[in-house]
C-alpha cells in the first residue's frame, strides 16, 4: 500500500469515528440536552471531515460540508436557534454527509443531486437571518465585477490599503478575568496560501475558532491585495496577526489550524512563557538572547510588528512544553496531547496477522507439550515448570492480542436512539429507549455485522411490539412504551437483549398467517416456542399492510442468518400482554473457539461447545426406527433424530451401533435438536480458527479448520450444515417394508 492509500485509509477511519461522535452529539441536541459545547463539537467534526476531504480532492464532499459548517457556525454563534426543525435538518444533512463519505471511500458516485435537497434547506435556513451560505454567490459576484471591468466601469485601479479585523471585531480585546493559573499571551501569524482557498477552507471560520480560546484581537494585513482587474477568485492576498490571552496552551492554538497546516504559514509565539523551575533555568536562558537578536533576523520584513519576535519562536518551542506542561493540563490544553501520545492507529490487517501468529504459537506449544507427555515431571522438573510458565504466558499474550481487536458495542448502540425516535414519530407512538452495557467489548468483526440485526429487531419492537398510547392506556399501561437494550459478557460469550413492554407475540395470529402462507400444515400442533420461532421464516410477516417500516416479510430471517454466520444464537421470550425479549448470544471473538474434540473412525473433529446440550450412551430401547430407515432417540419424552458422522463424511471404521458409541445432543438456532453419533470424546480444547474459504469453496457441514497439538488438521463442524445433509440423505432413502421391534 502506497503512502497516499495509507493516508486515505487513516482519513476514512477518522471519518467513521467523527460521524459516530456526531450522531451522539446530535441526539443530545434533539433531546434538548445539548449546549454550546455540543454545537462546537458538531462543528469541529464537520470541519475536520471537510479539511481531510479537501486534502484528497473529494470536491463534492467538500462543497456540501462547507455549507453545512457555515450553518453550524451560525448556530454556535447564537445567530441561529437550534430549534427542533433545524436540528432535524442537521440530522438529515449528517446522513447525507455520511453517504458522501462512504461514496468517496468506495470510489463510487452518488446519484446526481443526492445532496441537493439538504443543500437547499441549509442555504434557506441561513438566508432566513440574512446570511448567504451559497458558495456560488461569491463566484457570481466576481463574475459581475469582471463584467464591469470589461465594460470600463469606474473602479479605481489602485485601492487604498485595507486593514481588517475579525469578522465580528471588537475595538480592543475583551479583558479576561484572571484564572487560577496565569494566562499566557500569544502572538499568532497566519498567512494562507492559494491552496487553502482552493480546498474550500474559510479563514474566517478559523478565526472564530481562535476567538473562543480567550481574549482576542485580530489584525489583517491587506497590502498585497491587487487591483480588482488582477484579483483571482482563489488567490490568497490577506495575512493575519492575532493576539490571544488563554490558559489553553499552544497546542490548542495549533489544533485550530490542524487541517490547513500544509496550506499556510503559521507562527505561534508566547510572549510570557511560564517561569522555569530552578532545574530548567539554564535551558530557558537562550530564548532571551534569541529574542534580542530577533530584529536582525526579521530585517527584510519591514511590516513586522516590533512586539513580536518570530525568530525566537523556533528556539522557544523546545523548552516551552516541558515548562508549560502542568499548566496546560490544568487548562485543558495539555490533556489532548497526553491522550494522543497514549494511543496509536494500527491497520486491522496487522492486528489480524498478529492474532494468527499468536495462534501458531499456541499450536506449537501444544505440539511440544504432547511430545513431552511421556516424560515424568519429577524427573524433569525444570522442563515441566518451564512448559507450565510458557503456557501461562501464551494464554496472557493470546488474551491481550484478542483485546486489541475488541471494541465497545457503544458504536452500534449509538445509532439506536435516533432510529427509535424516527420510528416513534412515524407510528405516532411514545417510545423511550433505555440502554445499558454500552462499554461491553466484542470483536470488531462481530461489531461490524451487528448493526443490521439490531436495527431489524428495534423496528420489529417499535412496529409490532409497542402499542399506541390509547391502547396502552386501555390495557392499564403508561402511555409511553419502553425498549431496553443491554449487553453483558457471560463467560466466553456476549449476550445482547432487546426487551420491550409491548403486547407480546400474538401466537394465534402468527399461526394463522403461517397456515395462510403454507409455512406449516393446517393440522400442525406446535409449542409456544415453535410458534414464536415462525417469525424467523423467510417471507413471514404478520403486518396487514405493507409500509416503509414492515410488511414485506424480510427482516427477522435476516437477523437469524446474520447471527448464525457469526456463530451465535437468537432466542425469543414472549409474554402476551407484557412484552417480548430477543436474546442474542454471540462469541467474544471469531479467532478462537471453545470446542469438544471428537473421534469418529480414524478422524478427529471439533464440535463447538455452544451447540452442545448433553452427551450420553443410549440404551437399546431408546432407539426407534421410522419408515425411511432413520433412527430416533427417545429422551425424556422427546424424539431426536440420530445422525452418524462417519456416514456423513464417509469416514471408515466408524461405530454403527449407537449403544456402543456416544450420542451428543446438539441444538440448532431454530431450537430443534439432533443427536450426533461419535466413537468417543477426546476432551475439551480451545482451538485457533483457520478459515477454509480462502483456499477452498464452502464445504457443507464444515465451518472452519484448526491444527491440533499432534500437528494434525481437524475440521470444525457446522451443525446446521450437517442437519441439511442428513435431511437430504433421509429423503433419498427408500422406505423400509417393516421396522424391527424395538
Amino acid at each position: 500500500m502506497d503512502d497516499l492509500a495509507q493516508f486515505k485509509q487513516t482519513f476514512f477511519s477518522e471519518c467513521e469515528e467523527l460521524l459516530g461522535d456526531l450522531e451522539g452529539h446530535l441526539m443530545a441536541l434533539q433531546a434538548g440536552e445539548g449546549d454550546n459545547g455540543t454545537l462546537n463539537a458538531v462543528f469541529r467534526a464537520i470541519h475536520s471531515i471537510k479539511g481531510g476531504a479537501g486534502a484528497f480532492g473529494f470536491e463534492r464532499l467538500v462543497a456540501f460540508a462547507h455549507i453545512f459548517e457555515t450553518v453550524l457556525d451560525l448556530m454556535r454563534d447564537g445567530r441561529l436557534e437550534p430549534t427542533p426543525d433545524s436540528v432535524l435538518l442537521v440530522l438529515h444533512c449528517a446522513d447525507i454527509l455520511s453517504d458522501l463519505v462512504k461514496a468517496a471511500q468506495n470510489g463510487t458516485e452518488l446519484s446526481p443531486g443526492h445532496e441537493n435537497d439538504g443543500r437547499k434547506s441549509l442555504i434557506d435556513l441561513a438566508a432566513s437571518i440574512g446570511v448567504d451560505a451559497d458558495p456560488n454567490a461569491a463566484d457570481a459576484a466576481l463574475a459581475a465585477l469582471d463584467a464591469q471591468l470589461a465594460g470600463g466601469g469606474g473602479l479605481d485601479d489602485e485601492p487604498e490599503p485595507v486593514v481588517a479585523a475579525a469578522p465580528e471585531p471588537e475595538p480592543e480585546a475583551a479583558p479576561v478575568a484572571p484564572a487560577k493559573a496565569p494566562l499566557l499571551k500569544y502572538v499568532v501569524k497566519f498567512e494562507p496560501r492559494d491552496a487553502l482557498y482552493q480546498r474550500a477552507n474559510e479563514p474566517l471560520i478559523l478565526i472564530r475558532e481562535l476567538r473562543e480560546l480567550g481574549g482576542f484581537l485580530a489584525k489583517a494585513d491587506a497590502e498585497a491585495v491587487p487591483s480588482l482587474d488582477q484579483i483571482q477568485p482563489e488567490g490568497a492576498y490577506i495575512k493575519w496577526e492575532f493576539e490571544i490571552e488563554t490558559d489553553r496552551g499552544e497546542q490548542a492554538i495549533r489544533d485550530v489550524f490542524e487541517f490547513v497546516l500544509d496550506d499556510c504559514l503559521l507562527e505561534v509565539t508566547c510572549l510570557n512563557p511560564p517561569a522555569p523551575t530552578a532545574a530548567a533555568k539554564p535551558a530557558a536562558e537562550p530564548p532571551k538572547a534569541a529574542a534580542a537578536e530577533a530584529p536582525k533576523a526579521e530585517a527584510p520584513k519591514a511590516e513586522a510588528a516590533p512586539a513580536v519576535a518570530p525568530a525566537a519562536a523556533p528556539k522557544t518551542e523546545a523548552p516551552k512544553p516541558a515548562a508549560a506542561a502542568p499548566k496546560a493540563e490544568a487548562g485543558g490544553g495539555g490533556g489532548g496531547e497526553t491522550k494522543a501520545a497514549r494511543s496509536i492507529r494500527v491497520d486491522l490487517d496487522r492486528v489480524d496477522k498478529l492474532v494468527n501468529m499468536v495462534g501458531e504459537l499456541v499450536i506449537t506449544h501444544a505440539m511440544i507439550a504432547q511430545q513431552t507427555e511421556h516424560l515424568h515431571a519429577d524427573q524433569h522438573p525444570e522442563l515441566a515448570n518451564g512448559l507450565a510458565e510458557l503456557s501461562h504466558h501464551i494464554r496472557d499474550l493470546q488474551e491481550s492480542v484478542m483485546a486489541m481487536r475488541a471494541q465497545p458495542v457503544k458504536s452500534v448502540f449509538a445509532r439506536l436512539p435516533r432510529l427509535v425516535r424516527e420510528l416513534a414519530m412515524m407510528t405516532n407512538k411514545k417510545i423511550r429507549l433505555d440502554m445499558s452495557g454500552e462499554n461491553t467489548e466484542i470483536d470488531k468483526t462481530v461489531i461490524e455485522q451487528l448493526g443490521d440485526p439490531l436495527t431489524h429487531m428495534i423496528r420489529n419492537s417499535c412496529d409490532h411490539g409497542i402499542e399506541t398510547p390509547d391502547d396502552r392506556t386501555a390495557a392499564g399501561k403508561p402511555p409511553e412504551g419502553v425498549i431496553h437494550v443491554s449487553a453483558d459478557q457471560r463467560g466466553g460469550r456476549i449476550v445482547i437483549e432487546i426487551t420491550d413492554d409491548g403486547r407480546g407475540i400474538n401466537r394465534e395470529k402468527v399461526m394463522k398467517k403461517a397456515i395462510e402462507k403454507k409455512l406449516v400444515a393446517p393440522d400442525a400442533v406446535l409449542s409456544n416456542e415453535e410458534i414464536d420461532n415462525l417469525i424467523f421464516l423467510p417471507g413471514f410477516s404478520t403486518a396487514d399492510t405493507v409500509s416503509n417500516i414492515s410488511g414485506r416479510g424480510v427482516g427477522m430471517d435476516v437477523v437469524r442468518q446474520n447471527i448464525q454466520s457469526l456463530g451465535g444464537r437468537v432466542h425469543i421470550q414472549s409474554r402476551p400482554g407484557q412484552g417480548s425479549s430477543f436474546i442474542l448470544t454471540l462469541p467474544l471473538t471469531l479467532a478462537v473457539l471453545d470446542g469438544m474434540v471428537l473421534k469418529v473412525g480414524v478422524q478427529s473433529y471439533i464440535l463447538p461447545l455452544a451447540n452442545i446440550v448433553e452427551s450420553l450412551r443410549p440404551e437399546k430401547d431408546q432407539i426407534n426406527v421410522v419408515a425411511n430407515q432413520s433412527e430416533l432417540l427417545r429422551i425424556r419424552g422427546e424424539y431426536v433424530p440420530l445422525v452418524y458422522l462417519h456416514r456423513i463424511f464417509k469416514v471408515p471404521k466408524g461405530i454403527d451401533d449407537p449403544t456402543k458409541a456416544l450420542v451428543i445432543i446438539v441444538e440448532m438456532e431454530d431450537s430443534s435438536k439432533m443427536g450426533l453419533v461419535v466413537d468417543e470424546i477426546i476432551g475439551q480444547q480451545q482451538v485457533v480458527i483457520k478459515s477454509l474459504e480462502e483456499n477452498f469453496d464452502p464445504i457443507r457441514g464444515v465451518g472452519a479448520a484448526t491444527i491440533l497439538g499432534n500437528g494434525r488438521v481437524s475440521l470444525i463442524l457446522d451443525v446446521a450444515g450437517i442437519k441439511h445433509i442428513a435431511e437430504h440423505e433421509s429423503q433419498q432413502r427408500p422406505p423400509r417394508l417393516a421396522a424391527p421391534a424395538a
